[in-house]
């Protein structure tokens, strides 16, 4: 089983309407399922615990599941779409590209969160239903979310199996690095269309009781050439986070607008994930081969100055490219892969806290101009 990083008292969500117990797993439709698990096990060092496919009776598609702690990637393929669910995402990954298909979150309930959610006006995809094996019952539903992700609401609370009914337990791909790379997911990004933040936003407040968190508006995320705006939902225990973004006018083409380009409209930009030792992590993930956005030397020259002490000195900061940011209550340490695909699109986010809840508003004008270097490259700004 995976392990779960989950302390919230139940009185807590008992007063939630939409209670949550966290992010149940991120799945991504991909081209080739089984090259993508060797990619996330060897250069972001996660492991496979189970798999379905052929071998286990799913003659249409292949799925593999990994595991870093509490946090959960399914990745899956067509083999030969013959139902609705294997053209959605044969069509899915030839419109998109490898991407996000599914924020699951795990909640106590399924059957009354998704009764809620219904009420409450979410489009509902799957009405609840049982899967069981020997391990025991899931209780699964579905609503849907900006483009065409989805939220799959799992109730696993009578179940002790690899992953859910009709999943094997699998032999990981690659050992384990010495040291975990990461332990949850911290985040998850959406990108959608220029004057629809707002409308999600709400979509999140009224549907599952989530709280605006943060927000990020006019010259907060701006540089010279492009601007966004974002907004953050949480749910009651600031578990479960939400960005939300939307392109802003500006003289060139923002990150946002070159994603809706390239994606063909909304969907899971970045998933941050959680890590204790962010200079270990980025060591191993970079002598892995991952490549992660870089920022000037000058960055570092202030940074002590607004910043202060931080676990990691500023020189070994500017060695390995990290950023760093300080709220009034703490500060976190974050860096940003490239896209992880050949379309600029899904990226991920590394980022240890120390007491700060916040997204690194500090590094946004660094960050983003990191990113419109990347963007000239690919003669998209």
């Amino acid at each position: 089983m995976t392990e779960t990083l989950d302390h919230t008292p139940d009185t807590v969500r008992e007063a939630d309407p939409f209670p949550v117990k966290g992010m149940d797993a991120v799945e991504f439709a991909v081209g080739n399922a089984k090259q993508a698990a060797h990619y996330y096990s060897t250069a972001f060092g996660m492991k496979l615990v189970a798999y379905s496919g052929p071998e286990t009776g799913s003659r249409e598609t292949a799925s593999y599941v990994l595991t870093n702690g509490a946090a959960r990637f399914v990745l899956t393929s067509v083999i030969k779409p013959a139902t609705d669910r294997g053209r959605f995402l044969a069509e899915h990954v030839a419109e998109h590209g490898d991407g996000v298909i599914d924020l699951a979150l795990e909640v106590p309930d399924a059957r009354a969160a998704y009764a809620y959610a219904v009420e409450q006006g979410a489009r509902g995809l799957d009405e609840p239903y049982e899967i069981t094996d020997e391990h025991g019952t899931v209780v699964l539903a579905a609503i849907a979310t900006y483009g065409q992700t989805r939220h799959t609401l799992v109730d696993r609370s009578r179940y002790d199996g690899p992953y859910l009914p009709g999943f094997v337990a699998a032999e990981p791909i690659v050992p384990a690095p010495a040291k975990r790379t990461f332990q949850a997911i911290d985040h998850c990004v959406g990108n959608v269309e220029l004057g629809r933040m707002d409308e999600w936003v709400a979509f999140y407040n009224k549907v599952m009781g989530f709280t605006n968190m943060k927000e990020f508006v006019g010259d907060d995320i701006a540089t010279e050439y492009s601007a966004l705006m974002s907004k953050v939902v949480a749910d009651g225990t600031k578990k479960v986070k939400f960005p939300i973004n939307e392109p802003a006018i500006a003289k060139k083409k923002s990150q946002i607008d070159e994603y809706l380009e390239f994606y063909n409209g909304p969907g899971v930009q970045h998933v941050a994930l959680a890590t204790n030792d962010i200079v270990a992590t980025v060591r191993t993930m970079r002598a892995a081969g991952v490549q992660f956005l870089s920022v000037p030397d000058t960055y570092y020259d202030t940074l002590g100055e607004w910043v202060g002490d931080t676990r990691v000195p500023i020189d070994e900061l500017r060695e390995l490219k990290i950023l760093a940011d300080r709220d009034e209550d703490g500060y976190l340490l974050q860096i940003f892969t490239k896209p992880v695909q050949d379309r600029p699109t899904v990226f991920f986010e590394l980022i240890e806290r120390h007491g700060s809840m916040g997204f690194g508003k500090g590094n946004f004008k660094a960050l983003f101009e990191a990113i419109e270097r990347e963007q000239a490259k690919r003669g998209n700004l």
